[in-house]
């Protein structure tokens, strides 16, 4: 008995000594699966492999090695009592440091946290995509930043989706500059766009594409008419002005140039531009365009389209655009003659 009790006095000295590896992975073989994951997702490799090395010593280890080992954990645990009156500033620097000082000082100071923000704005963040869309057309940049960063990242984008483009990069870049926002903000702005919503809902208002039936008008007028109305509306807004010469003759309507046209504009052509626009364009056109080429270089002109491999839409609209600007400028000149849908031939 008294060999028996040195050999066990002499394995505790051991364990007490012993790699802090065995005692770890004694306090986690003891926690039960669940808790040991838990503890396990803090640690890095490093440490697992301690760990790990501790798990492997465990089999060769004797079974009072193991509660001892336990056993001197729960001795620390207690050991820390003398602490607990500083441990509430001690848990509040380590949540600050995780969470942030805002959330740690809400949690210990015992202050409610506020809403999601799009709580606060309530049925504004379940609306019709496009009918919150239209409404906040109206509003400024900031505040439609501040509607979109309080909703679902998926409602965001579908109600962006129905902005006007040329309102979008204004908002965006106020999006990615928002990082909180006082609830009372957010509740005057749910109360402005309720009445507005329910607005556009009981007056059955829908979204029109007012610029297209202008242009439709447009077409079907005489090019008198189309040129005194153009110059009339440069005077007071030359960008729309320009918007709407662009779209009013578009790249498609090439393929109403006569051959002796196309020729023409095909000398003045960026070869550069050429292959992007035709990237796009409808095997009608195509044909018109290598139909008024030689052969050798209309060969060329499809080796290089199909060289190209994919190309980006909005490029290949860029190098349309080029194309139809230039038909514009030679009919302007008096090189070529424009010819649109509706004009009468005899």
């Amino acid at each position: 008995m008294a060999d028996g009790a040195n050999v066990t006095a002499q394995q505790t000295g051991e364990v007490a000594k012993g790699p802090g590896a065995v005692r770890a992975a004694a306090v986690l073989l003891s926690l039960g699966p669940e808790l040991a994951t838990e503890v396990f997702k803090l640690l890095d490799e490093d440490e697992v492999r301690r760990v790990a090395a501790g798990a492997r010593e465990l089999k060769r280890t004797p079974a009072p090695l193991v509660t001892d080992a336990l056993k001197a954990f729960v001795d620390g645990m207690q050991g820390l009592a003398g602490d607990l009156v500083g441990g509430d500033q001690v848990l509040r620097e380590v949540a600050s440091a995780a969470l942030g000082p805002e959330i740690a000082r809400r949690a210990f100071d015992g202050v409610a946290a506020p809403p999601p923000p799009d709580e606060v704005l309530g049925p504004i963040t379940e609306a019709d995509p496009e009918a919150l869309a239209m409404v906040l057309a109206r509003e400024q940049p900031q505040t439609v930043a501040l509607v979109l960063s309080a909703m679902a990242p998926d409602r965001a984008a579908a109600v962006m989706m129905h902005v006007p483009e040329a309102n979008r990069p204004a908002i965006v870049r106020r999006m990615a500059t928002v990082e909180s926002v006082a609830p009372e903000v957010l509740r005057e702005v749910r109360s402005a766009l309720t009445a507005e919503l329910q607005a556009v809902v009981a007056e059955g208002m829908r979204r029109v594409d007012g610029k297209g039936a202008a242009l439709e008008v447009l077409r079907r007028a005489s090019a008198a008419q189309q040129q005194e109305v153009m110059e009339a509306i440069e005077k007071d807004d030359p960008n729309l002005a320009a918007d709407l010469r662009a779209k009013l003759f578009t790249f498609d309507d090439l393929t109403r140039l006569t051959d002796r046209d196309i020729q023409t504009m095909l000398k003045d052509a960026d070869p550069n531009q050429l292959p992007l626009a035709l990237k796009g364009a409808s095997e009608e056109l195509r044909a018109k365009l290598f139909k008024n080429m030689s052969s050798r270089a209309a060969q060329m002109l499809q080796d290089d389209i199909a060289a190209m491999g994919p190309v980006k839409l909005s490029i290949v609209e860029q190098a349309q655009q080029a194309m139809t600007r230039l038909a514009l400028e030679l009919s302007e000149k008096g090189k070529i003659t424009i010819i649109r849908a509706t004009d009468k031939l005899v």
